[in-house]
């Protein structure tokens, strides 16, 4: 696409003025080369001008959608750029991973900003299919694409100064370039201390004086509202007082989700709770470019002309979106191409019988006939340890419909090994089973279901696959192929998106109640969120960073 020349006009909103007037911008060759004031008030019937969306935080991954495909979707709803941690594809390939998100993101109309993967593996509690260390995380940030030190989720290795975790902090320094941080319920002195560390953002934060202990050390705080993971309602009050420190991410957004409204949705919820449209630009727009020092357009002149036309300033919905220039999106129409890729992967482990899942009592820890029990919660990363009592049969541990304790496994994807099993509670399920290669942060094969056929049939349907998301319900089988490293599919995202729905819609009519089944399961083996979680090596205490 050429960058065009052209002149537009509407009601700009001028975040440095604070202040909304009728404007006339003037674009020569993808940039503003000029900004004339012709009204002094907003006209009534004009359309409004802002910068662009960022999402200060996101893990594309996430989407199952490849980079390219993900801009096509997002563009429609005013988002022009993202601050994207590759973390999750090189866990599974390594530098191999984030050099594929890279290149495919430049075949777009978009702008990526890519993070060097601060911890591959996240633990060494899993199995992962590669590992960064210092000089990989160096190499990294060397790259003009690599705009930060992604989200360092070993707080302990900080507070502690581990070797490897200081040297990737300071290579990040060296380089000029901002640290994410990664600390959920960190408070008080241990929170100061890993602030200065030179962690400058945490997207964990789950409690307002959560995050006031962590503002009040000068760290910027990232309200995160994604498919899983939903911390509006708690932390929105923070704008009003401190609208330079926040920021608006998603962290990781399903396909049908990203379809439905990117972060255009949370300014119209901010609007809705009656905060200043100015602070609302300030966390969507501006924040995440000067924090990180991107090179996306504000609606200054001389700035690229990277910007949107919204019909209002209170639903947000988004009239036109340009980058570089670009008319890319328009009225829900997505004008960038779907681009050709070549899957990357790893995955290579055998199919599954029924002896696999089976959870002898004689092998699984118990009181008294009580036995751990991961209690997940909605819109939740973090998850809640139990101890209730277990049901027997011929010497095993069964699920209990009538506590809704289903069985919970983690299947080694890099090789064939044994395989990890627990008891779960919330998801609700009478009938069936649903499984994913998507599973925070190794991604290994996790999967949850009511009987051990549903579970086994859930399991190696992913395994054929080389990754995906499927459910087994009593007469249907279903599965999502996602081949490119057993996160993405590089097919059409509106496609992903609804075969994803079709998908949710079935995994639900098992009786789930959770608002994402599949995204709550992804991240049931993610070890650094506690209390309780399960790895492909077992059961996991995240609070003493132990197994059971």
């Amino acid at each position: 696409m050429q960058n065009p020349s052209f002149t537009i006009t509407g009601n700009l909103v001028d975040v440095w003025k604070k202040a909304i007037y009728q404007a006339e911008i003037v674009v020569e060759n993808g940039t503003i080369i000029s900004i004339t004031k012709i009204g002094n008030e907003p006209s009534e019937v004009g359309k409004f001008i802002l910068p662009g969306f960022v999402d200060s935080h996101v893990h594309i991954e996430s989407s199952m959608l490849i980079p390219s495909e993900f801009a096509r979707l997002a563009v429609v709803h005013g988002s022009v750029g993202t601050v994207s941690d590759p973390h999750e594809i090189a866990n599974v390939c390594g530098l191999a991973g984030v050099e594929f998100m890279i290149e495919n993101g430049k075949q777009v109309p978009f702008k990526f900003n890519f993070g060097a993967p601060s911890c591959v593996p996240a633990t060494i509690f899993e199995t992962a299919g590669a590992a960064l260390d210092s000089e990989d995380v160096k190499k990294l940030l060397a790259k003009e694409e690599i705009k930060y030190l992604s989200e360092m989720m070993n707080f302990p290795g900080v507070l502690f100064k581990d070797p490897e975790v200081m040297k990737k902090i300071a290579a990040a320094h060296a380089a000029g370039k901002p640290v994410d941080g990664h600390a959920p319920g960190l408070r008080g002195q241990q929170a100061r201390e890993y602030i200065e560390a030179g962690i400058s953002t945490d997207h964990e934060c789950f409690t307002v004086d959560e995050a006031v202990d962590k503002l009040e050390c000068g760290m910027k705080i990232l309200i995160r509202e994604g498919s899983a993971a939903k911390n509006f309602e708690a932390l929105i009050e923070l704008l009003e007082d401190h609208p330079r420190m926040i920021m608006f991410c998603s962290d990781d957004k399903h396909p049908d989700s990203l379809v439905a409204g990117h972060l255009n949705q949370l300014c119209a919820r901010a609007i809705a709770k009656g905060h200043d449209i100015f602070n609302v630009v300030r966390a969507a727009c501006v924040n995440p470019v000067m924090h990180y020092d991107l090179s996306i357009g504000l609606l200054r002149k001389g700035d690229p002309a990277d910007f949107i036309v919204s019909d209002d300033l209170i639903n947000f919905n988004i009239h036109q979106t340009y980058i570089d220039g670009v008319l890319v999106a328009e009225d829900g129409k997505s004008f960038i191409e779907s681009v050709t890729a070549t899957p990357i992967n790893q995955f290579d482990c055998s199919e599954i019988g029924l002896d696999d899942v089976k959870i002898k009592i004689a092998d699984y820890p118990s009181t008294d006939g009580k036995i751990p029990v991961i209690e997940a919660l909605d819109g939740q990363l973090i998850t809640n340890r139990l101890q209730l009592t277990g049901k027997e049969s011929n010497d095993e541990w069964v699920t209990d419909i009538s506590q809704d304790m289903l069985k919970m496994v983690v299947i080694n994807r890099y090789h064939t090994a044994p395989v990890a099993k627990c008891f779960i509670k919330n998801f609700g399920f009478t009938s069936g089973a649903i499984a994913s290669s998507v599973a925070h942060d190794s991604h290994n094969i996790v999967a949850v279901g009511v009987d051990d056929e549903s579970l086994v049939k859930a399991i190696n349907l992913v395994i054929r696959e080389k990754g995906g998301v499927s459910c087994c319900a009593a007469n249907e089988e279903r599965v999502l192929s996602l081949p490119v490293a057993g996160l993405m599919s590089a097919n059409d995202g509106y496609q992903v998106a609804e075969a994803y729905t079709a998908i949710d819609a079935m995994a639900k009519s098992l009786g789930s109640q959770l608002g994402a089944p599949f995204m709550t399961l992804s991240f049931m083996a993610l070890l650094v969120i506690p209390h309780l979680k399960l790895s492909d090596k077992g059961l996991f205490d995240g609070d003493r960073f132990e197994f059971v």
